[in-house]
């Protein structure tokens, strides 16, 4: 960014700026006093009207023609107006001799000859200066470099130009010679020697004789010249900066005019006729002069009109014209203004006028202002009057039409129509219209027009509104700075006011504020836009300029308070002999005369007035009368022109009183200047008068006694203002008297302003106190750190407490909160020492915040407390937390490292934080190094971890790892003395045992040596149970070991897997030795491993022997039972596929049960003379007795007990036994040893009929003697019938209302409680199938093949859907159904028809089972 140049203009600061609401905009005047004591500290103010306050504008466009004034801009400022008029001065000095006037240049730049000329003066001339070789130092001055001998060239435009011009201000050219002449000749003259290059020379005709200078005449010329100290010859400066250039300004050729030869023509100087080629001749008093005789002396002859010095004195002595602006030629339309504003804006800035910035207007225009040389000139329409165009603003039966929304603005008082004549205004009580006064002006401005320096008319109010177009710059000095704006302005042009006195009154002159600014005159400026206005107060001087085209509409107004000020600037009037608008008396007595009506307030400041006035008038019309004034008469000066009665010295507009004398009819002089009227004796002078004294004093007795209601209360209320210590009255008074004031409707004037003031102050400082008071504290957090705006600081709360002993109001809330103040500084004391201290106390600290929420201050030491308080409790967490070791974790160490990290400094905080630090790594590096042993591999040995650990235990902290390496290693000693005990001699361990201790060994992270010796006897027991489980198991059986070795549990419930729980019911003998503990396997095995030894495991296997024989007899009994013959074998199911017997059948020797050969038989197994066994019974190989034995001794030689073993220990006992009762039951029955036989084909046994009618034989076939023997090695047994009849005739067994419950196979999933629930209380089952069910062969029975289940529930069922169109359903879940007819047999749900909620709430009867329901029933 660019810097600015030290000449650029600087802004002056921006004066108030107000926005009234709506209710405060109602009334103007009020507005106006309100805004008062702030915009007359500036002299100017800006006012924008309320949103939506649009006057239209009214003014008659076509109408208004006007004639602008011509402005020259730098002819406007004062200093530069003071520079153009000095070279005016030389210009016209140096053209009367003949000689053109340019400028010089140095360095570039142009000369100031003004200021050049003012320093040599000021220097002490120009003789003094080339003595005391002060040129430089001119130089110096004027702004230019040293160093460059610019002072020399300075001393050479000086000594051509500016040198004669002050000689002549001197008089010094003004000397002739008047002694006697005498002849001489021509060789004995010494002329001054000329260049040839000189033109011819006046000549003068010749003479019989020439006129001589003598010597004594040259001496005298010679001495004159050097008591003026006048350097002769001039010094010759080379041809190129010679100045001034003399140019022939007229052609003609200068020669001595004819004359007649009776006459002399002599040098007035040297008296001299000779030498005529150098003698010149006057072109206005045709008096001659050698050149060599004129002071300075002249080197060539003048080719233009020459003027001698008399003349030359007489033309420059004519007094100067009042410098004034001309108006224009041309007479403009305001639409031809318009256009001519915008050309010249957008022609000189070279952009459209909308976009040129205020501040680069503003620069631009004090430029030019101060530029010499650069000649810009403008147009402005000022003071238009708006009686004769029309205002800006719609006024009441005016030509222009106003619209129904618009009718407010007529009667608005901001209407500038209507403000000045407003009954606030006492501008309403002058009678006359007052053009720019009481009615508006207008004003139609371009770029750079200007309006100078002023103060309005009797020093009143003006307000200017300006209706459109661009902004108006004001700049303002405050009335207090006027005089001193004045003095300012005389000191800096003082030439000016010499022949203006009156020359701010003009309107002409422009100062720069910069230049103000600096001597000190405060300056203020604002851009007034479209739509606002900008109110001048009494003796503001304002000026400005406008930024482009607009219109603006101003006029004058007066308050109340503006009357001293009124007389004051009529007496400031007289003496600068200033005429007056209006008559201030005359307009004081009019508002006397209507004393009932006026205003208290105005009433008052009229009797203010009118003393001062009838004491004036008093004084002077005595002091007259002693002059000896002795005639007297009224006068009617009301009725009266004002320049009818003006005083004829100061041109003061009369009206009390005046003096006049017969001698000069129509002039009069008022009192203070009765010795400027005539010469006439005093006599005969005639004081004339409007009102006698006597007149005058009742009209102020009127006015008093109007005014002295409010005088009273006015009284009362300086009095109570102004009262000291315990005279103060208190907030009541003040209270009341405000009421009394809007009761009886006082004006709002400065003194009811500061009593509203002061009370409003006091109310506020008593609201104050009482809130510190009550220590209430809304907008202030508890536990915040911010500071609330309306908190005060304790420096703040002690002013407070002086500004309350200040008050003019006594308040009782002024000794309680210094006693609050006390409070305070005690607080403040006794913080200071908390916080001295190393270790504060949490409980102290925290109480003296709690004090401090009482105090609404704002406290310094607060948030110290607050930071030290965070420290404390910080501290006393460490503390605590080291108190307690148990607790002290890692995390927590680490979180209040963080905490102290985020805590303000101090020692002790810094302490605890390094041994929390030292504390912390310690523990890190405990717990890393007892992770890594406890995760060593090899594990280390107890010896190394139990060092580590005692290491550790004197850590303070609670260590997890640390804590798992003791536990660890007490495991560990608990494990060694338990494998200790294990391996005592005579103990012979569980298998249970010695696995949970090695799985126990094998997790503790210690090196245990009894660990390796275990895990490898649990290896040889895992051996001998993989040797005995190849023994006893076939290959890829789904039983184990154990299942093998123990009796059968489970053999009581080995039955029809259809029917359960009926069979249940129906052999209760069954479970009536059932024992709760010994139902599943997983019971065997618990026993087992719960006994103590093995006598207790032999009880148990017994117990478990006893339970199977019972159950086997009963099987065998029920199985043997229901293959009796019976009248009707429809009912008899037999086989895994619960169908009736028919064709070869198996008899199982164990279980007695029937089964058909094709379900169970193997084709390779058809020839084995063994015994025959279901799959059901057949549950292990039947190993030699030795190879068993040999499996019991290695197991004893394992020294572990397992279920297992103490199983085959039983097994071989129960064996051994055996063999012993047989030997025994042989030897006692001597009966032959058993020999083995070879084996034979199986007796094949068939169902016969007693006759060839074998159907209808209804007696029952009984079985061959050979069913029941033992030595046949398989039973088979043939069927052709469908059914075996049983004991009578078959029918049915049950009915339909006895139906067989369904059962069905419940999805995975549920639980065993709504499984048992579903088994208790449905008489239905659904079947599930988890796999896809496995047809059989084409050439198998059409009977589904089951494997039989010892689980009602298995889900490994294998059946196939007798439904005539099975639609074989696949997936992971089948749901079945069973026929709850006569033939039990299961289908596919979705083969029926038949949902699952329908097959858990209904009966089912297959269509088979219907059809032959159906047909019985017939």
């Amino acid at each position: 960014m660019s810097q600015p140049r030290p000449d650029e203009f600087k802004p002056p600061p921006e004066c108030p700026v107000f926005e009234p609401s709506w209710e405060e905009f109602r009334d103007p005047f009020a507005f106006i006093n309100k805004i008062r004591p702030i915009a007359e500290k500036t002299g100017i103010c800006k006012v924008r009207p309320p949103p939506g306050w649009q006057p239209p504008f009214a003014c008659d466009v076509d109408r208004l023609h006007f004639v602008p004034r011509i402005q020259r801009l730098n002819e406007l400022e004062a200093q530069t107006r003071v520079k153009l008029n000095f070279l005016d001065q030389i210009a016209k000095f140096w053209d009367l001799q003949g000689c053109a006037l340019k400028i010089p240049h140095v360095e570039r730049k142009i000369l100031d000859l003004y200021k050049l000329n003012k320093l040599v003066a000021d220097e002490g001339g120009f003789d003094i200066v080339c003595q005391d070789r002060r040129w430089t130092k001119i130089a110096l001055q004027m702004g230019f470099a040293p160093g460059k001998a610019v002072g020399s060239h300075l001393r050479g435009h000086y000594e051509r130009i500016l040198y004669p011009y002050n000689l002549f201000q001197s008089g010094a050219n003004l000397l002739v010679n008047t002694k006697e002449h005498k002849l001489q000749d021509p060789a004995q003259r010494q002329p001054v020697q000329t260049p040839d290059t000189c033109p011819s020379a006046r000549r003068a005709k010749r003479m019989k004789y020439e006129v001589g200078i003598t010597n004594s005449c040259l001496n005298d010329v010679s001495c004159c010249l050097a008591e003026k100290e006048i350097p002769i010859p001039v010094k010759q400066e080379p041809v190129e900066f010679k100045e001034p250039i003399m140019e022939a300004d007229k052609s003609k050729s200068r020669y001595k005019k004819v004359i007649p030869p009776v006459d002399l023509v002599v040098c007035l100087v040297c008296g001299s006729g000779g030498d005529e080629d150098r003698l010149l001749l006057c072109d206005g008093c045709d008096d001659s002069y050698h050149t060599f005789c004129l002071i300075p002396p002249l080197h060539d002859v003048p080719k233009g009109d020459w003027r001698c010095p008399k003349c030359l004195a007489q033309e420059c002595n004519k007094p100067h014209e009042a410098f004034g602006f001309e108006q224009a030629y041309r007479d403009y339309s305001l639409r031809a203004f318009g256009q001519m504003a915008d050309a010249f804006k957008s022609d000189y800035f070279n952009m459209p006028v909308h976009m040129v910035p205020t501040e680069l207007v503003e620069k631009e225009f004090w430029r030019l202002v101060g530029a010499i040389e650069e000649d810009v000139t403008v147009e402005y329409g000022a003071d238009i009057a708006s009686k004769e165009f029309g205002s800006g603003f719609p006024i009441p039966n005016g030509k222009f039409k106003v619209s129904p929304a618009d009718e407010k603005y007529l009667k608005c008082g901001w209407n500038l129509n209507n403000l000045a004549m407003m009954n606030p205004s006492v501008l309403t009580h002058v009678t006359a219209d007052i053009c720019g006064m009481t009615l508006p002006w207008l004003y139609v401005g371009m770029c750079f027009s200007s309006f100078c320096w002023h103060i309005e008319d009797h020093w009143s109010y003006s307000i200017n509104y300006l209706h459109w177009g661009e902004p108006k710059t004001w700049y303002g000095a405050p009335g207090f700075a006027a005089e001193q704006l004045e003095e300012v302005m005389r000191k800096l042009a003082p030439e000016l006011f010499e022949s203006q006195p009156d020359l701010l009154h003009q309107l002409v002159t422009i100062m720069n504020p910069n230049t103000l600014m600096a001597h000190g005159v405060p300056i203020y400026r604002t851009n007034q836009c479209a739509g606002e206005f900008v109110i001048t107060f009494p003796r503001a001087y304002h000026s400005g300029f406008n930024q482009g085209f607009n219109f603006a509409e101003a006029v004058n107004f007066c308050t109340v308070d503006w009357m001293p000020l009124g007389r004051q600037c009529v007496d400031h009037y007289r003496m600068l002999h200033r005429y007056n608008v209006f008559s201030h008396d005359e307009m004081v007595c009019n508002m006397a005369s209507k004393a009932e009506t006026l205003n208290v307030v105005l009433a008052s400041a009229v009797h203010k007035d009118m003393v001062v006035m009838i004491q004036e008038e008093k004084e002077l019309r005595e002091k007259i009368k002693k002059m000896g004034v002795l005639n007297c008469k009224e006068a009617k000066y009301d009725h009266l022109q004002d320049d009818e009665r003006q005083c004829a010295k100061c041109r003061t507009t009369c009206y009390l009183s005046a003096v006049t004398c017969p001698c000069s009819p129509g002039v009069l002089v008022c009192l203070y200047h009765i010795s400027d009227l005539c010469s006439c004796p005093v006599s005969n002078y005639t004081l004339n008068y409007r009102y006698t004294l006597d007149h005058l004093l009742p009209m102020m007795n009127a006015v008093q006694q109007r005014a002295e209601l409010y005088d009273d209360w006015a009284s009362r209320v300086t009095e109570t203002l102004e009262a000291k210590l315990e005279k103060k009255k208190g907030l009541p008074v003040f209270r009341s008297l405000l009421a009394e004031s809007e009761s009886k409707l006082f004006p709002d004037n400065d003194l009811l302003r500061r009593l509203r003031l002061v009370t409003q102050d006091a109310e506020k400082c008593s609201s104050v106190a009482q809130q510190l008071l009550n220590g209430k504290r809304q907008t202030r957090y508890r536990c915040g750190s911010g500071k609330s705006r309306s908190q005060l600081t304790v420096e703040e709360l002690s002013s407070f407490v002086r500004q309350l002993y200040n008050l003019s109001c006594s308040l009782p809330q002024a000794p309680m909160l210094k006693e609050l103040l006390n409070r305070i500084e005690d607080f403040q004391q006794h913080s200071e020492k908390v916080l001295a201290d190393e270790v504060p106390s949490v409980a102290e600290i925290q109480s003296l915040l709690d004090v401090s929420f009482d105090f609404d201050v704002d406290l310094p030491e607060l948030p110290r407390l607050r930071v030290r308080l965070e420290q404390a409790r910080w501290l006393d967490g460490v503390q605590q937390a080291s108190a307690q070791p148990a607790t002290l974790t890692l995390e927590t160490m680490r979180r209040l490292i963080d905490q102290g990290v985020g805590l303000a400094p101090h020692p002790s905080v810094e302490k605890a934080m390094a041994r929390l630090q030292e504390q912390l790594t310690m523990s890190e590096h405990w717990e890393d190094k007892a992770s890594s042993l406890l995760k060593a591999r090899p594990p280390h040995s107890i010896e190394t971890l139990s060092a580590a650990a005692e290491k550790a235990s004197g850590i303070p902290a609670y260590l997890p790892n640390c804590l798992l390496l003791k536990d660890t290693i007490r495991k560990a000693q608990e494990w060694l003395q338990e494998a200790e005990e294990l391996q005592a001699p005579g103990c012979i361990p569980l298998v249970d045992r010695l696995s949970d201790m090695v799985l126990r060994g094998q997790a503790i992270q210690v090196h245990l040596e009894p660990l390796d010796r275990l895990e490898s006897l649990m290896v040889e027991v895992q051996k001998w149970k993989e040797s005995a489980a190849t023994t006893f198991l076939p290959k890829d059986s789904t039983l184990t070991l154990l299942e093998v070795l123990c009796p059968r549990c489970e053999a009581g419930s080995v039955g029809s897997p259809k029917r359960k729980a009926k069979k249940g019911k129906e052999s209760p003998k069954s479970n009536k030795k059932k024992t709760p503990r010994l139902t599943t396997l997983s019971d065997v095995e618990t026993a087992l491993s719960e006994t103590k030894d093995s006598t207790s495991a032999m009880a148990t296997l017994e117990e478990l022997r006893v339970r199977e024989m019972e159950a086997f007899s009963n099987l065998r009994a029920a199985n043997e039972s229901k293959l009796l013959p019976t009248a009707d074998c429809m009912d008899l199911r037999v086989c895994f596929c619960q169908k009736a017997p028919m064709g070869a059948m198996l008899q199982c020797e164990l279980c007695r049960d029937a089964f058909h050969s094709v379900c169970v038989r193997d084709p390779s197994d058809s020839h084995e003379t063994q015994p025959w066994l279901c799959p059901q019974c057949q549950r292990s190989e039947k190993p030699p007795l030795s190879q068993v034995l040999s499996l019991l001794t290695s197991l004893r030689h394992t020294g572990v007990r397992l279920p297992e073993g103490d199983a085959l220990h039983y097994l071989v006992e129960r064996t051994v036994n055996w063999q012993q009762r047989a030997q025994e039951m042989t030897q006692a029955c001597n009966l032959p040893e058993l020999e083995e036989r070879p084996g034979t084909p199986p007796t094949l046994t068939r169902w016969v009929s007693g006759s060839d009618d074998a159907h209808n034989n209804t007696q029952a076939p009984c079985l061959t003697p050979e069913w029941n023997r033992t030595s046949h090695a398989q039973t088979v047994f043939y069927t052709e019938q469908r059914c075996i009849p049983l004991q009578g005739q078959c029918r049915l067994t049950q009915s339909f209302s006895e139906k067989k419950a369904k059962r069905h196979l419940e999805r995975e999933g549920l639980d065993a409680e709504r499984r048992g629930k579903d088994k208790k209380h449905c008489h239905k089952r659904q079947k599930m199938n988890k796999k896809n069910p496995q047809r059989r062969s084409a050439s198998t029975s059409s009977s589904p093949r089951s494997d039989f289940s010892q689980s009602d529930d298995s889900d490994e069922e294998m059946a196939v859907c007798p439904a005539e169109r099975c639609q074989l359903p696949e997936g992971d879940e089948v749901n079945w159904v069973q026929c709850d007819g006569s033939c039990n047999q299961w289908f596919h749900q979705v083969c029926v028809g038949v949902t699952a909620e329908m097959a858990e709430k209904e009966d089912y009867i297959c269509v088979t089972c219907t059809l032959n329901d159906g047909h019985t029933r017939k």
